[in-house]
């Protein structure tokens, strides 16, 4: 039974993963709300070395609608400045000469739809993650039957696995009914 325990604990912790996988995937698609998430692998020349922005430059949201980006250096700014609008993220930094706004727009009903569209696909990828780590649990359980262990064992071994599967799947529909809220809320 150690053996089964041993291929069921795995398998917790890789879902675990795959739920963490997820939450960093969500927070990159803006709802509409300001996130320093949402500037997350943007790099800047800082000093000729690839730098991620939250390296050279503090990263706010004074509101929920607007990111302020303070470089840590006034001759930075502009590096800054330039790494975001090349960032393809869709938004456009102003420069004060000491910080640089990134202004939030209100998401359309469309871009809404759109922005759900993406969270499916990113919940879809998790459950298929989730279903790999179980069929991946089950093989591995079944191998320990040429190991000597019963068949009972074996079966009790898939059902706690199944069990496992069907609360992390639960767990990502409510983090996807969640984000779907978030979203299509105005």
């Amino acid at each position: 039974m150690e053996e089964i325990d041993f291929f069921i604990d795995a398998a917790k912790e890789t879902m675990d993963g795959a739920l963490k996988h997820l939450a960093i995937e969500l927070s990159k698609i803006r709802a509409g709300k300001a996130s320093p998430q949402m500037l997350d692998g943007i790099m800047v020349d800082y000093y000729g070395m690839n730098t991620p922005l939250s390296g050279a430059a503090s990263i706010s949201t004074p509101d929920a609608r607007t990111i302020l980006v303070k470089p840590f250096e006034k001759k930075m700014i502009q590096e800054c400045e330039k790494a975001i609008r090349n960032s393809n993220i869709g938004l456009n930094p102003m420069n004060d000469g000491e910080n640089i706004r990134l202004n939030i727009p209100p998401p359309t009903e469309e871009r809404r739809r759109d922005l759900v569209k993406k969270v499916k696909g990113e919940i879809e990828t998790a459950k298929i993650n989730i279903r790999n780590v179980r069929q991946d649990a089950n093989s591995s359980i079944k191998k320990l039957k040429a190991d000597g262990v019963s068949e009972d064992a074996i079966k009790s071994g898939e059902e706690r696995i199944q069990k496992l599967t069907d609360n992390y799947i639960a767990k990502v529909d409510a983090t996807f009914a969640d984000k779907e809220k978030d979203i299509m809320s105005v």
